[in-house]
């Protein structure tokens, strides 16, 4: 009874695997109740490799090749099956093929806005989103930590355990950069590399690989935005007093308009009026002034009609720039030495 058992056996011969569909990062090739011929072929191809796991343990991995299947070629299966000598008959073992392609345009993202710490504007909140690309790199790590003895594991599988391992990791890659926030909302090249060197680690402990990543879009908070906008004007400005003050001026026609259009408060509208004419005054005033400083033609504060009330109200005005970020302590020093120099 046992030898027609035995007889009915199937036998492999060729072990290999054609991927039949993208996404999928292991295969449990099938065994059934088949063993593996002594001497049988394994062929293992570009983008591949196969581990044996004998007896629940991972043994011997294979890169891409075709392989004879002796005790030669599987000395860490030997060992485990205590053979000292070269075995003559059939055996039994699982063989999982893993496929090591790039898989690529992996998507990540915040779906509620997450909290970040920075050095401007201390808690920050912000979303984003962009991809990324992997490959197993340890398919014997890869098989104990995650795939398991699954007969199939695709990229399907494991997408929401590395989406969470992106979005718990940005606060600390933005930390890690040591890049101003809204530098590295500016530049998404350098958001993608911060967020690579955090991560790389990480996926390293599941038998992954990280390829690259990419931020495709960054969205700040509408107040954060405004005082991004602001700095990108005052940049365009640069130290011109007369320019900074019609800069201020245009900043404040807008908002004067929308309260002019709404049709209620006549007091709050009138308040904008005089505020509004004032500064426009004032910024003439101011930008005279300074023209006649930078040809050397300085003249006394009351001949061109500066107060010192008008001088001090810019000066705060100014303060609350500084305080918002819009201003940096060198451009806020500077324009309170001219304007001081008017009271003199």
């Amino acid at each position: 009874m046992a030898l027609m058992d035995f007889i009915r056996k199937q036998f492999i011969d060729i072990i290999q695997w054609t991927e039949d569909a993208d996404g999928t990062l292991a295969w449990r090739f099938p065994m059934a109740d088949m063993e593996i011929q002594n001497g049988a072929q394994l062929v293992v191809r570009e983008s591949q490799m196969a581990l044996f796991v004998n007896e629940g343990k991972a043994a011997d991995v294979f890169g891409p090749g075709t392989y004879k299947l002796t005790t030669q070629t599987l000395p860490v299966l030997t060992y485990l099956k205590n053979w000292d000598k070269l075995f003559e008959s059939p055996f039994k073992s699982d063989v999982y093929f893993f496929s090591t392609r790039q898989q690529v345009d992996q998507k990540w993202g915040t779906p509620q806005p997450i909290t970040i710490r920075d050095a401007d504007f201390g808690a920050v909140r912000l979303r984003a989103f962009g991809n990324y690309s992997f490959r197993v790199a340890d398919p014997k790590l890869f098989q104990t930590e995650i795939s398991g003895t699954r007969e199939r594991y695709e990229t399907v599988d494991i997408d929401g355990q590395l989406r969470g391992l992106v979005l718990q990791n940005i606060s600390n890659a933005v930390a890690g950069s040591g890049i101003a926030f809204l530098d590295l909302a500016a530049n998404q090249l350098s958001f993608a590399q911060a967020l690579t060197r955090q991560l790389g680690p990480e996926f390293e402990k599941i038998g992954l690989q990280l390829e690259g990543m990419t931020v495709q879009n960054v969205s700040l908070p509408e107040e954060l935005q405004k005082i991004m906008d602001q700095k990108i004007g005052m940049g365009m400005v640069g130290n011109d007093m007369g320019k900074f003050m019609q800069y201020q001026t245009a900043q404040a026609i807008p908002k004067f308009a929308e309260g002019a259009g709404s049709g209620g408060g006549g007091s709050g509208i009138a308040g904008d009026a005089m505020g509004l004419g004032a500064g426009v005054a004032l910024g003439q005033v101011l930008a005279q002034n300074l023209s006649s400083g930078l040809q050397g033609h300085a003249a006394p504060a009351a001949a061109v009609g500066v107060k010192a009330e008008d001088v001090m109200a810019t000066l705060e005005k100014l303060g609350e720039l500084k305080t918002k970020g819009i201003l940096t302590q060198e451009e806020f020093d500077a324009k309170k030495a001219e304007l001081l120099k008017k009271l003199v």
